[in-house]
């Protein structure tokens, strides 16, 4: 049976799943959308249904499950919204606002003793991240010591300032680092440059594993992510991720995109398909809601220490079982 899932948020992130779920996701459909753009909703839904409202979409019987691709501010509320009425739900990052509001979430999956919420932390399921998790966890790296990353966007919009470089972007280090790793960060470091780009962070992990992330947001050149995670006795990076290279007026190499979306194409649509079979089987995949609370929470302790010279101690409340 084809699972209907409702989209709520049609931009950039929603419309590119409601494409996925139209052509591309064996065993789903796009059942419904909502945006607060009327007519976004509707280039968005072709030929679905555009709900007046996003409770209206989540209380449909028509909806199996439900995508949050919303306003980040939303998130939250709606992640608990689909909890009340019962309902599988891929909530975009963050999953909340604010550590505090991502804890409440957690709280309330706890108490149904279920888990329906997954993070759509996307690397997780990009193949070249799959394949370094792969041979780390095989041993043949030997003990791993130091996780390297760079992740570099073209260029910031005019909005995205201050702390954003580590809430809005530098939140995927840390999960995609939790995941690599098997590890828990407790300690954080922050050098910055001139006018606070690019930052270099650097992070310690519960078995004394350095993560060291540069994060860049305005490089130019493209949107560029990479990782090496290095162990006793060998090093795995990501390859380019280009498929094809060039070579043209004396110059040969890869292309960049110009956002993330063109990188990531292929893990979000693995993403989705393996969210859908989370979906029909009960069997969780991807990041937890608690993933969710702990990558907010280390993202707003380490941008509320921005300012210090001294490392930042990382805190979190422990982990219910629900999440073992």
């Amino acid at each position: 049976m084809s699972v209907g899932v409702g989209v709520i948020g049609t931009g950039v992130m929603g419309s590119e799943h409601a494409r996925l779920l139209s052509r591309e996701t064996p065993g789903a459909h796009l059942a419904g959308v909502y945006d607060a753009d009327a007519a976004r909703a509707q280039k968005a839904a072709a030929g679905a249904a555009v709900f007046p409202d996003p409770r209206s979409l989540i209380a449909s019987d028509r909806v199996g499950a439900v995508i949050v691709a919303s306003p980040d501010a939303t998130h939250a509320e709606l992640a608990l919204a689909c909890l009340e009425a019962g309902k599988p739900v891929l909530c975009e990052k963050p999953l909340a606002s604010s550590t505090a509001e991502a804890l409440r979430v957690v709280h309330a999956e706890v108490a149904l003793k279920r888990r329906l919420i997954q993070v759509g932390y996307m690397r997780r399921f990009d193949p070249g991240y799959q394949e370094m998790k792969r041979i780390k966890d095989e041993g043949d790296l030997g003990l791993p010591v130091l996780l390297h990353n760079v992740h570099r966007n073209a260029r910031a919009p005019e909005w995205f300032t201050g702390p954003m470089a580590v809430t809005n972007s530098f939140v995927h280090e840390i999960d995609i680092s939790r995941w690599l790793t098997g590890s828990e960060m407790v300690s954080a470091h922050v050098a910055s440059g001139p006018g606070g780009d690019p930052l270099v962070i650097t992070m310690r992990t519960d078995r004394d594993e350095i993560v060291s992330t540069e994060v860049t947001m305005n490089a130019a050149y493209g949107y560029h992510v990479h990782a090496e995670l290095v162990g006793r006795q060998g090093t795995v990076a990501l390859a380019p991720p280009a498929l094809t290279l060039r070579n043209k007026d004396r110059i040969g190499g890869v292309s960049y995109p110009d956002n993330w979306v063109p990188r990531f194409v292929d893990a979000y649509r693995r993403q989705l398909t393996g969210w859908i079979s989370a979906v029909t089987t009960g069997t969780p995949v991807g990041a937890s809601a608690w993933d969710g609370y702990v990558a907010s929470a280390i993202a707003e302790q380490i941008a509320a220490g921005l300012a210090e010279s001294s490392p930042t101690t990382l805190k979190y409340a422990s982990r219910p079982s629900l999440y073992d």
